[in-house]
C-alpha cells in the first residue's frame, strides 16, 4: 500500500528514543488518533526497514492506512502511515476492516 504525500501530517513519532517494547504500541495509539486523510510520520534509525510493523498494520488494520517511504535507511528510516477511509461495511469505529 502506498500513499502520497498529500495527506497532512498530523504527528511524527520518533521511536529512536522508545524503548523497543513500547514501540508498537506508541505508533498505533498515535494512529488511532489521526483524521480520515491524516498521517502520521514515522522515523527510526534500526539498519533495518521496518516491515515488521507494516506487516502488523496488515493483520490490524487491513484497508485502512497507507505506508510510503520517505528515507530507506542504512542509518535513519522515515515512513509516512496516512489513515485511510473504511471500505464496504466497516464503520471504522473499532479501527480494523470490518472485525
Amino acid at each position: 500500500m502506498n500513499v502520497t504525500t498529500q495527506a497532512r501530517t498530523h504527528a511524527t513519532v520518533d521511536v529512536r528514543t522508545i524503548a523497543p517494547r513500547e514501540r508498537h504500541a506508541l505508533i498505533f495509539s498515535t494512529f488511532a488518533k489521526l483524521p480520515v486523510g491524516g498521517a502520521m510520520e514515522l522515523v527510526n534509525d534500526h539498519d533495518h526497514d521496518p516491515r515488521p510493523l507494516r506487516h502488523h498494520f496488515e493483520a490490524e488494520l487491513p484497508g485502512l492506512f497507507g505506508w510510503e517511504y520517505l528515507e530507506q535507511g542504512p542509518d535513519i528510516w522515515r515512513v509516512r502511515i496516512a489513515r485511510q477511509e473504511p471500505k464496504g461495511n466497516c464503520c471504522g469505529g473499532c479501527g480494523g476492516g470490518g472485525h
